[in-house]
């Protein structure tokens, strides 16, 4: 919940969890991917012919999560994040003004200019994941790719790369550092000691000759070795939570003294520091405050001063995590002595982070609640008693953490400086970061050094030694999110003709109406784009989930926060706030179905109208819910039940098209005892059955990611099947195949896959005349009327996941709604078949 009393805060503790789950959960269920997956379904993409013509990126453009125009009951304008992108998971920087900034599903990107003005460097590689990003003493670039801040296995990457040349190359498939070890996993830390690279990863702890890039990885240490892929207990539905390491210190008086901090967020036996007796790497317990107990030892960040006099840490507590609803932190520390094997000494817990102007200082929401989720430590080069630390917002110390303020704020809200007032950003009050940081680093900009934070709303930079109002927030913000960086990562996409705007020609004369293009995005709330826009707007907070806009008006907009939280606006939630003082002035609605106030729902629910009727929606929860009045719907009220799915099953994909609906689910939807299913019925309460989908049948037991439904027959549907075939999953019933055909309302199917990459499928479009098209993990694919041969759609669409694609009200472009890269869209034209 946001200051404003509304239901659309920014991201919670159980939302990130939730999220993450979820992606991971459609991508891995039935059992466990084995490595080396998703590479060999990009092996199988670069044999792809690709069709004529070209994608445009429609969201390279600034984003304003301050947008005057949209300060709405459900928005969180005026919050203070000012221009914002996707999450930066992985930073770099030089003292000659070069930058680098990783993003969590979006690859990596080059800035020349301190921050701005970016470009792409990686879309070469098959994972856009970034784990971690680091410049070594060389001047070189290292690339880990798999993102761990979410302790998932969703981002997972294809091993780590090195740019020799970062200020004037790009990575190379070629460029990767060892063999295939590190495929298929989530790296949290590269660490560099000597001539050595080390590498905490969700498969334990790797090291590589920085020297000699040739040759295996080493594995360091497992803590489960049986659950590695290979071993006796790979197929247990645990074992992707068994060998996670967090990071890696060294003692810099004795870099031959090496502690490895490895442990699942949740907590496990394994949990603790490990140091090497001899030959074998054994728990240690370190001196001083620190716990090193299982209990208490979960993700942990450790950072060590330029000049070795102190070590700093960041300590998670899985057991506070499970009993403390204020936060999981169990503390920050410093170690004086320079080592990080003590003496740690306590230098904040959550309490007296709290007190240092930070925004969350209220009942289940205070700092390091997500601490699992949201580390950084980066200490300043010239001040060893200088630290910037991240959690869910920004915190400096300048004397080794006796006192902190809050630089960085979650938000603006609740401050005596904010205000809703239009006329300005964010009140009285100055621009603050987004929340929940990912990554940091110290450089220079113009002979000056400047911090760079990254967090779930991209990156900012201000001074190292930066100013403060009274409270001790920073007057000094710049966001580097100049749409440049397009890196938002959207589930889902709605476009509509904007009646109120018309297109201009290059003489400023209006002919015409164009569209309005909005989306749903993780924890970047709703975006939308108006005709004419330099910058984008948004017009709900929080996440964004499952979005619909009325074809005719693109500002008839329905959109979901998640759980089936959903709202409509008839105006784009156009408002100036002034609804605060006059209720009746509110832009937007409330119009959940009953199954969000039950939890009966997936995170990002899906709902959607009818293809031969705007005015009758559904929605899927563990109900099939309907409603009849279209845009014109008032309140959660307005839905009824068609159908229940069952008791634990959740709806994971609908369609409907002339009155027949299709609605998969699944329940349990993890690996452990995963079913699926698929019912079909009539928006007019009729015919409601759950289809006969046998294990073992010709739909495989495989996550229901998508339908679309012919528009000359309803009976004629296709279905989008996620994860991977069963070479790679080891789970019941795993089949082959990602795409499925029906000519007879899904009494019997046929899989049309044909020559597609063995990769998880998320959606699928039915054009005029039949041809197809599939978006997909890695790109997105066309299949023309009467053919069987898939090609690649476009030249120039980056590697990244297509969560959606949806067409213009005339059906002659697509956009697609990518889950890093931004929405883009495609214009049907080019098609030469």
């Amino acid at each position: 919940m946001n200051a404003l009393g509304t239901d659309k805060g920014a991201e919670g503790e159980s939302e990130i969890q939730e999220g993450a789950d979820q992606y991971a959960e459609a991508r891995f269920a039935p059992g466990v991917v084995a490595p080396g997956a998703y590479s060999a379904a990009w092996a199988q993409l670069q044999s792809l012919r690709k069709t004529g013509g070209s994608w445009t990126d429609e969201t390279a453009l600034p984003y304003n999560s301050d947008d005057t125009r949209y300060r709405d009951i459900n928005s969180n304008s005026s919050g203070g994040s000012g221009m914002v992108s996707g999450r930066i998971t992985g930073l770099a920087a030089d003292d000659s003004g070069y930058v680098y900034g990783g993003a969590a599903n979006g690859g990596v990107f080059r800035s020349r200019t301190g921050g701005g003005k970016w470009e792409p460097i990686s879309d070469k590689l098959p994972s856009p994941a970034t784990g971690d990003l680091r410049l070594d003493g060389k001047g070189r670039l290292w690339y880990a790719t798999g993102e761990a801040n979410t302790s998932s296995t969703a981002f997972i990457g294809s091993g780590v790369y090195l740019l020799a040349d970062p200020r004037h190359g790009e990575f190379q498939p070629g460029s990767r550092v060892g063999g295939a070890e590190l495929e298929s996993t989530i790296i949290s830390k590269l660490r560099f000691n000597g001539d050595t690279v080390w590498a905490a990863t969700n498969r334990g702890v790797w090291s590589h000759s920085t020297t000699d890039l040739s040759g295996p990885w080493k594995q360091e240490f497992a803590p489960n070795p049986d659950y590695l892929p290979g071993g006796a207990l790979a197929k247990a539905p645990n074992a992707p939570y068994k060998n996670i390491a967090n990071d890696v210190a060294f003692d810099p008086k004795d870099p031959s003294k090496v502690i490895l901090a490895v442990g699942w967020r949740s907590g496990d036996a394994y949990n603790g520091f490990y140091t090497k007796q001899g030959d074998t790497w054994q728990r240690t317990t370190l001196a001083g405050d620190i716990a090193s107990d299982a209990a208490n030892v979960g993700a942990v960040t450790w950072t060590a001063s330029a000049d070795g006099s102190k070590y700093y840490a960041i300590e998670q507590s899985p057991t506070k995590m499970a009993t403390n609803p204020d936060s999981g932190l169990q503390g920050i520390f410093v170690s004086d002595s320079g080592s990080p094997f003590g003496p740690w000494k306590q230098i904040a817990d959550y309490k007296k982070l709290a007190a240092s102007g930070s925004a969350l200082d209220f009942p289940g929401y205070r700092p390091g609640v997500q601490s699992w989720y949201n580390q950084f430590l980066q200490v300043d080069p010239a001040d060893p008693k200088h630290v910037y630390l991240g959690l869910e917002e920004v915190f400096e110390t300048t004397d080794a953490g006796a006192t902190w303020t809050t630089p960085g704020p979650y938000w603006n809200f609740g401050f005596p400086c904010w205000s809703i007032d239009p006329k300005k950003q964010t009140g009285d009050c100055n621009q603050t970061t987004h929340p929940d940081q990912h990554s940091v680093t110290i450089g220079k900009y113009n002979g000056k050094s400047v911090v760079i934070v990254g967090n779930d709303g991209g990156a900012y930079r201000r001074p190292v030694r930066g100013a403060a109002d009274a409270s001790g927030h920073a007057t000094d913000w710049t966001s580097l999110n100049d749409g440049t960086m397009d890196t938002l990562q959207y589930y889902s996409v709605g476009v509509g003709l904007d009646k109120t705007i018309g297109r201009n020609d290059d003489k400023g004369r209006t002919y015409g109406p164009s569209v309005a293009i909005s989306g749903g995005l993780q924890d970047n709330g709703q975006s939308i784009k108006r005709p004419g826009d330099k910058v984008m707007g948004s017009n709900f907070g929080g996440d964004g989930g499952d979005t619909i806009v009325d074809p005719t008006n693109g500002c008839n907009i329905a959109e979901e926060y998640v759980y089936l939280a959903m709202s409509v606006t008839n105006n784009c939630a156009v408002n100036d706030g002034s609804w605060t003082t006059d209720p009746s002035k509110v832009s937007s609605r409330s119009i959940a179905p009953p199954d969000n106030e039950t939890g009966a729902a997936r995170f990002i629910a899906p709902f959607t109208y009818d293809a031969k009727d705007s005015k009758t929606w559904i929605a899927g929860g563990q109900h099939v819910w309907v409603q009849h009045k279209g845009w014109d719907i008032q309140s959660g009220a307005d839905w009824s039940s068609l159908f229940d799915l069952g008791a634990g099953h959740t709806a994971t994909a609908v369609a409907v098209s002339g009155g027949m609906a299709y609605v998969g689910w699944c329940g349990p939807c993890n690996n452990q005892g995963f079913t699926r299913g698929i019912a079909v019925g009539n928006t007019d309460g009729t015919g409601w059955h759950q289809l006969t989908l046998p294990i073992d049948g010709a739909v495989p037991n495989r996550y229901i990611s998508g339908f679309d439904v012919d528009p000359a027959n309803a009976n004629h549907v296709f279905v989008a099947i996620n994860g991977f075939s069963r070479r790679w999953t080891e789970g019941p019933g795993a089949g082959v195949g990602h795409l499925f055909e029906s000519r007879d309302a899904g009494a019997t199917w046929t899989d049309i896959s044909g020559n597609l990459p063995d990769v998880p499928a998320d959606t699928v479009k039915v054009l005029r005349g039949g041809a197809l098209v599939l978006g997909t993990d890695l790109g997105v694919f066309y299949r023309a009327p009467g053919r069987t041969e898939w090609t690649v759609l476009g030249r120039n669409l980056p590697t990244t996941t297509t969560m959606q694609i949806k067409t213009d009200p005339f059906g002659l472009k697509l956009y697609a709604a990518t889950h890093g890269r931004g929405i883009w869209s495609y214009d049907l034209g080019q098609l030469d078949d």
